[in-house]
């Protein structure tokens, strides 16, 4: 295929044209780290502690299996896992002997799970024993699957497993069991595709995004840089985002190359369980979704533990509420480090890491930065463009559809012929956003959620991240709604802390913490206090339902607002 970037080279180079791949990333680990510690807690065995060397190992036996299992290049293999040792090995023997390792995100409704797996027709199934009935479920319908294998032992096999005709059930730790502990990796080109990763599918089925051998290496060398999550051999690092989401960001690649240690968290997700790693393995780096760092602080604050080994969390999936940026500094001085980037950009982008620069910057202002999502790396160009598809300044003020490019990003979807999301050879990645003079990108609201009342644009995001800072706000959401006379306006949902009371008082406590913040007609017309708010698999608000639930609710006469009677944008405002 012909390098739609560049012109044909008038005088080669002399260098080698060595391969990038995948297991070179585990091999170099193995040999220089061996020793290094990947703490796994499984759902069979509790919390087991291995090695980089025995994870090549173990690598070297499964990709044996998977060769008498008939798996060929360019087949695809699925996994239904945490993020586990086994799952690891997965990751580097699937690529490593030429074939694509598809990770299905559990948390899709079954009809998305049944059609991502057809689509991308894979071969083989792995499957963590808790999401065995899940698989169960819809493996009647799948119709290139020819064998599961359970990860764990011959016990963990399930008995429903002799009713689905034609489907061989196989255990994983029998089938390394025996096979040599060393393996002739395959000398595969670098573009040969390495992993398959479907988006979230919010709206419509969900999209393949198809990486290459070469995108996850380059991805990994950014990863550990400085630039992203500044990893080192002495750092412990805990992805709290799931290996079946985006290749948990990265983590499974990049902490080989520096021999960092791994501590991969299963299906512990709860405040306690990730409290239990970070204090027995002394974490000090940690990669999450806003909500993950919610639960946790809710839970440290209920045990009254404010004394944490860790000095980073670096966060991403979802904007960084300037409450929760601002707690978790002043609370356990633990910096809160943005990142952005989607299933589409493989997926880390940009980042805003503790430089000194920023550390000695007035709080205030280094809040400000903590909010937005940092700079692009070297290899990723980033900009914004209007609606004719010209660039737009960076002045920090002026907002626009953001897009990117470089070589870990997508440049089509997999089997899936999608030209408007790829104009002019760039990413249009749905989210508008502003950057400034010094590169700094924040994303104010995803294409699709932004709220156009009367013709103009609100930030639902803005707003978001000044009530996040109210002492009694847990969470909350806005969302823009039908209005009888201006199109839409937003609505302020409201999730409370345990020991917040809802009431007149406390709603008039928050709308007195936007006055002064926001544009006076960006004011909500109306706050609702609910019990929770919904959220996807991979933490993001589903501002979708929220819409379709509440989006007549100030067409009622009892609940629509009073000030909005003559069109906002009239009136006085203050930013």
């Amino acid at each position: 295929m012909t390098n739609p970037y560049c012109k044909p080279a008038s005088v080669a180079g002399n260098m080698m044209q060595t391969p990038l791949r995948v297991i070179d990333l585990l091999r170099f680990a193995a040999g220089q780290h061996g020793d290094k510690m990947i703490v796994s807690r499984t759902s069979d065995t509790g919390i087991i502690e291995t090695t980089y060397a025995a994870t090549m190992l173990r690598t070297a036996q499964l990709g044996h299996a998977l060769q008498a299992l008939g798996v060929e290049p360019g087949d695809c293999i699925a996994s239904l896992a945490w993020n586990t040792h086994r799952h690891m090995e997965l990751y580097y023997a699937v690529s490593g002997v030429g074939a694509i390792l598809h990770t299905v995100n559990p948390r899709l409704f079954s009809e998305q799970i049944e059609y991502i797996i057809n689509h991308a027709e894979d071969t083989y199934v792995f499957v963590d024993i808790d999401f065995i009935d899940l698989l169960l479920e819809v493996l009647p319908q799948l119709t290139t699957v020819k064998g599961v294998v359970v990860l764990g032992d011959s016990e963990h096999l399930p008995a429903a497993a002799k009713d689905i005709q034609g489907i061989e059930f196989i255990a994983y730790e029998p089938l390394l069991a025996g096979q040599p502990t060393v393996y002739d990796w395959p000398y595969l080109d670098d573009n040969q595709a390495a992993m398959l990763c479907y988006t979230s599918g919010t709206t419509g089925n969900p999209k393949g995004v198809l990486y290459s051998q070469r995108s996850i290496v380059l991805h990994a060398q950014a990863t550990v840089s400085p630039a992203l999550l500044d990893l080192r051999e002495d750092s412990v690092l805990l992805p709290m985002v799931t290996m079946y989401h985006v290749g948990a960001w990265g983590a499974p690649y990049a902490a080989p190359l520096v021999g960092c240690t791994l501590v991969l968290p299963g299906n512990g997700t709860s405040g306690d369980a990730i409290w239990e790693l970070i204090d027995r393995y002394q974490v000090n780096v940690a990669l999450g979704v806003p909500t993950i760092w919610l639960s946790l602080h809710n839970y440290l604050l209920e045990q009254g533990i404010q004394s944490l080994p860790l000095k980073r969390v670096c966060v991403g999936g979802a904007a960084s509420p300037l409450g929760l940026v601002k707690t978790y500094w002043e609370t356990y001085g633990i910096y809160w480090q943005p990142i952005w980037g989607m299933t589409e950009t493989g997926p880390l982008v940009t980042s805003a890491p503790p430089t000194d620069a920023i550390m000695q910057l007035p709080l205030e202002q280094r809040y400000q930065l903590q909010t937005t999502a940092g700079r692009a790396v070297f290899g990723i160009e980033m900009d914004i463009f209007d609606s004719n598809d010209q660039p737009l300044p960076h002045d920090g003020v002026t907002s626009g559809e953001l897009r990117v490019r470089g070589p870990w990003i997508c440049q089509q979807y997999f089997r899936h012929d999608d030209r408007h999301s790829f104009p002019n050879g760039w990413l249009a990645t749905g989210d508008i956003a502003v950057i400034d003079a010094e590169g700094y990108m924040k994303v104010v609201d995803r294409k699709k959620d932004v709220i156009k009342s009367g013709g103009e644009w609100i930030s639902s995001l803005d707003i978001e991240n000044i009530v996040s800072q109210h002492p009694q706000v847990n969470e909350c959401c806005v969302i823009g709604v039908r209005h009888p006379k201006w199109d839409e306006r937003p609505l302020l949902l409201v999730h409370l802390k345990a020991n917040a009371t809802a009431n007149e008082a406390t709603k008039a406590s928050i709308y007195q913490s936007m006055d002064g913040k926001i544009a006076k007609w960006w004011t909500p017309d109306e706050i609702v206090f609910v019990d929770s708010l919904p959220h996807t698999g991979t933490g993001k608000l589903t501002k979708n339902t929220l819409r379709d639930q509440y989006q007549d609710y100030l067409l009622t006469p009892a609940t629509t607002s009073t000030t909005t009677g003559e069109h906002p944008m009239t009136k006085g405002q203050t930013s």
